[in-house]
């Protein structure tokens, strides 16, 4: 799959099948995270992955939209310094949403689902992974096969993306 279609075809998968994802797969999702670029060349990432079902039931626990982590094929919990401690939360946190956007992409082009869970109970999350005092998970990704394959070419839903001109300014706000 090329990269603009992938990019432009990507849809969050909440429901997955039972299938389980090869080595390969799992290995390819984490190689397109790691290859993120980041800023000064950091790399402030770890990623804890997850396939063992009770303890993926038990990290759904950990917001209030993470239940798709339950029924997932296997996750990657994004862990970083924490950001608040770490001196640059804003460079944090794009690597961060670099990586996760690499891996759904990779994912994505290979017939693979994913979503991201938002981490709201920090110290569940850690009691479940395991993760230093000095680290911060703030998500998860879930990835597996979807439910109903007809996700992986569903049309865009209608009103989905503002128009172009709706966001767009140029050489300032008020120029259209």
């Amino acid at each position: 799959m090329e990269v603009e279609q992938a990019i432009h075809t990507l849809r969050a998968v909440r429901r997955f099948s039972a299938q389980r994802l090869s080595e390969a797969n799992e290995l390819a999702l984490l190689e397109a995270g790691r290859h993120t670029g980041s800023s000064k060349n950091l790399q402030r990432w770890q990623f804890i992955v997850v396939r063992e079902g009770a303890r993926l039931a038990e990290l759904a626990k950990v917001g209030a939209y993470a239940g798709h982590l339950a029924g997932a094929a296997l996750a990657i919990a994004l862990v970083t310094p924490d950001p608040r401690r770490a001196g640059s939360p804003y460079s944090i946190m794009w690597d961060l949403g670099r990586a996760a956007q690499n891996m759904t992409l990779a994912a994505w082009a290979r017939g693979i689902g994913s979503v991201p869970a938002t981490v709201y109970d920090q110290q569940l999350c850690r009691q479940i992974l395991g993760y230093p005092e000095d680290q911060q998970c703030e998500f998860i990704l879930s990835f597996g096969y979807p439910a109903d394959a007809a996700e992986l070419s569903n049309p865009p839903r209608a009103g989905g993306r503002h128009a172009l001109d709706e966001i767009v300014h140029r050489e300032g706000w008020s120029e259209r």
